[in-house]
């Protein structure tokens, strides 16, 4: 069957991004005839060449449409309408699918594909990556209450016309499912991981590894965005709180984002502090494995618990155990497999206080390790794919 794509941020593992979706078009083109409706935004951003940018199989379309982390709400919300607009004249012009998967974030790129999908009569399967616009509203993105109804009752209308929605974490279920959706319409299919990529992280490739970035001490990571959402001021108050006790601790960020001027600055007045460029998809791995431990942190709003973020499952695949600052799904997570521990957001003392005790007794670092990499199998893309395949099968199936 013909499966179309509306996604936003085509991404693949030569990327300094998860490239989630790489993994799920590689397994669904196998079977299905894909095409990709995305922009170029991700394209020049490549770091290796390791990877063709699309998986075999997939026809893409591709928009130029600038966007960037850094962008204020304006250019922001631009960048959203242009896609939509170019998303909905590509999904006229291609030949009919008999299905389409529709991406969200942005919810305009949701849009755009239930609007293909009633035009040309078509089924179509609404996979929710974050909860918009319930999260730009908490952060002050959308101040007018006009804009915040109209964004709220779009919302609603695309939960209900999708013949079955995909949302990434048990919280983001919840709350669709609290705005009338029946169970019937609801898998959870989460963020996940790139298992074959994992084992790229030997132990060959971690000494060459410290060895080139002289980290032979203790090392804390935080890799994925220095977003306003991801709490950073937060983590640089703990690494000069934790300098007291542990000199030996470095603390290493890994990406870019809004933060960014403020960890530069950090790191120019304490050794113990490291910013690393954004790495490859293919390489990240390797930096999670070298650390002692890994922060999942974000700010202490409630909208945020139901986040599925990429950085928690990659830590859990390569046996490093992790530290979250929600009290959502991801705190019950590590809490009954005991592949991490649950620090408070906003409390600074309360992390450094937990790291120091952590690092005076490493047995505990070695099995919560050891359970996440157990744990780590059922949060493979492949077993993931699969799972998306068969939503999307049926929605077609049904249809007929």
């Amino acid at each position: 069957m013909h499966i179309a794509v509306f996604s936003q941020y085509h991404t693949n593992p030569d990327c300094p991004a998860t490239s989630r979706h790489y993994a799920l078009l590689a397994h669904i083109a196998r079977t299905h005839r894909v095409t990709l409706i995305t922009t170029r935004t991700w394209e020049s951003q490549r770091l290796s060449h390791e990877y063709p940018w699309v998986p075999a199989g997939v026809e893409m379309r591709a928009g130029q449409v600038p966007y960037q982390n850094q962008m204020g709400v304006v250019r922001r919300g631009v960048a959203f309408g242009r896609y939509a607009a170019y998303a909905l004249r590509e999904g006229l012009r291609i030949d009919k699918p008999d299905v389409i998967w529709g991406i969200s974030t942005p919810l305009t790129a949701a849009w755009a594909a239930a609007q293909v999908a009633r035009l040309r009569q078509v089924p179509w399967v609404f996979e929710v990556q974050d909860l918009w616009p319930s999260f730009p509203v908490a952060m002050g993105a959308v101040p007018s209450k006009w804009a915040q109804r109209q964004l709220f009752a779009l919302e609603k209308n695309l939960y209900h016309s999708a013949s079955h929605i995909l949302p990434l974490s048990p919280d983001m279920t919840d709350y669709v499912r609290k705005l009338g959706v029946p169970e019937t319409k609801l898998t959870t299919v989460l963020n996940g991981t790139d298992l074959d990529l994992a084992a790229h992280a030997t132990d060959a490739a971690i000494a060459t590894l410290r060895d080139e970035q002289g980290l032979h001490g203790r090392v804390v990571l935080y890799a994925g965005t220095f977003g306003r959402a991801n709490n950073i001021p937060m983590l640089v108050a703990a690494a000069v709180q934790l300098a007291a006790h542990r000199p030996d601790v470095t603390w290493v960020f890994m990406g870019h984002g809004f933060h960014q001027a403020l960890l530069e600055e950090a790191a120019a007045q304490h050794a113990f502090i490291r910013v690393v460029a954004p790495q490859p998809r293919h390489a990240v791995f390797t930096w999670f494995r070298l650390a002692d431990v890994s922060v999942v942190s974000f700010l202490g709003m409630p909208v945020l618990n139901a986040n599925s973020p990429a950085k928690l499952y990659d830590s859990l695949a390569v046996g490093t155990p992790i530290i979250v600052t929600n009290t959502g799904w991801t705190n019950e997570l590590v809490r009954k497999y005991g592949c991490g521990w649950y620090s408070p957001a906003d409390d600074a003392t309360a992390l450094t206080t937990l790291l120091n005790e952590l690092f005076s007794t490493p047995y505990l670092l070695e099995e919560a390790g050891a359970a996440g990499r157990k744990l780590a199998a059922i949060f493979d893309r492949q077993g993931i794919a699969s799972v998306v395949q068969r939503a999307l099968e049926q929605a077609a199936t049904k249809a007929r």
